[in-house]
């Protein structure tokens, strides 16, 4: 992660801390820490550790930001950020997913993480705003609900575009309003 720019010491220690191979199926475990995105069944992936990084790095989360993930999948990204924040909501629409992360987080001992089962689309007003906001999914615009749930200076990093390709971006609320970044190309699902 290093040699491709991740230079964050609170970032990398969280990597060191999080045992990546609880997320994988146990067919799949001897390549966990492999650089690339790996199946967790229902046409989902864990994204490559890199990615995670990258997105994590953009975020810049600090010690008592509250966090809110769209997409929980297999529920590594949401462990990597509550090793780095004071609490970390995570949205899942696929049931059996949010079940089994939320099981692996609690062998784990990561109790400020909070799983929901639901639409990430339109966020979680109740416990807004956010410092951050992160979306592990594709999606093909930006979706008004989850800027609106951003504090002033709040993060949210997002891939956006079709199936095959996606812009990752990294939209800051200013007192001016909405300031967009992109970050590069990537794909998700």
């Amino acid at each position: 992660l290093e040699a491709r720019g991740i230079s964050d010491p609170r970032i990398l220690g969280a990597f060191l801390e999080v045992p990546r191979h609880r997320f994988v199926e146990e067919y799949l475990k001897y390549r966990a820490y492999e650089d690339y995105p790996l199946s967790i069944g229902y046409g989902q992936t864990i994204s490559q550790p890199y990615m995670v990084a990258l997105m994590t790095q953009s975020l810049m989360p600090g010690p008592e930001d509250a966090v809110l993930e769209i997409g929980t999948g297999s529920g590594y990204q949401a462990a990597i950020l509550s090793r780095l924040c004071r609490m970390v909501y995570s949205i899942e629409r696929i049931s059996a997913l949010a079940s089994r992360a939320r099981k692996v987080h609690d062998e784990l001992g990561y109790y400020n993480i909070n799983v929901r089962i639901g639409d990430g689309s339109q966020g979680l007003a109740k416990e807004a705003p956010f410092d951050g906001i992160i979306v592990t999914a594709g999606a093909p615009h930006v979706p008004e609900a989850l800027t609106a749930q951003l504090a002033e200076g709040g993060r949210l990093i997002i891939p956006v575009g079709d199936e095959s390709l996606q812009d990752l971006k990294r939209i800051t609320k200013t007192r001016e309003g909405l300031k967009e970044e992109s970050l590069g190309g990537c794909r998700f699902v």
